[in-house]
């Protein structure tokens, strides 16, 4: 299994517009055949900085999730929204 944990802050009084285009996007990934999980976070301290947190079965599923519509839609959306690169880490279970 793979996670990708990806972080993002939005850009000011965008983040409820980021927000909802990531509740599109993470409710179509989860119904994806190579998906285990993929949730959406908040900081507690901060509103406007967000994580995703996905987990999926191996790198083939990250690439056909790459290039599906909802993904694809949301990084055209949701991309002029964010403040700056988004810092995304991949990591594999070990045990």
């Amino acid at each position: 299994m793979i996670t990708i944990v990806a972080k993002c802050t939005a850009q000011p009084g965008k983040a409820d517009e980021l927000v909802n285009h990531a509740r599109d996007l993470v409710q179509a990934s989860r119904s994806e055949t190579g998906n285990v999980s993929y949730d959406f976070y908040t900081d507690i301290g901060n509103p406007a900085k967000f994580t995703f947190i996905e987990v999926w079965k191996d790198q083939a599923a990250i690439e056909f999730h790459n290039n599906t519509p909802h993904f694809l839609g949301f990084v055209e959306k949701a991309g002029p929204l964010f403040d700056g690169p988004l810092d995304i880490a991949l990591y594999q279970k070990l045990t």
